[in-house]
């Protein structure tokens, strides 16, 4: 996993710096906006799909943990159950302000 992580920043590095030089070196501006464009867009969809798959995997263990707990103790489902939906709304929240992050990106394109 860390490789792969590892990986994905190298490319996005190699792909956000030339960008970003090329973008400095535009007097036209055309070409600076186009590379801005693709920032935010490239910005709105990444800040989405981490999100949602930081939110799954959290949502997934919350889950998990719970059904666990409930199994190994089945008297204490009512304690268990009410901590675990709120944790499950906080967890919605986030991925929903990042929803919002990457809708107020994709308004600037």
């Amino acid at each position: 996993m860390k490789k792969m992580i590892a990986r994905i920043s190298i490319f996005l590095i190699g792909i956000i710096a030339p960008m970003a030089a090329f973008a400095e070196e535009a007097a036209a501006g055309s070409l600076a906006d186009a590379y801005k464009s693709l920032g935010l867009a490239l910005g709105a969809g990444f800040a989405i799909g981490i999100a949602a798959l930081g939110g799954a995997l959290g949502q997934s263990r919350a889950a998990a943990a719970a059904l666990e707990g409930i199994g190994r103790n089945p008297g204490s489902a009512d304690k268990i159950f009410t901590p675990m939906i709120i944790g499950l709304a906080l967890i919605e929240s986030l991925v929903i302000y990042a929803l919002l992050i990457a809708f107020m990106l994709y308004g600037k394109i």
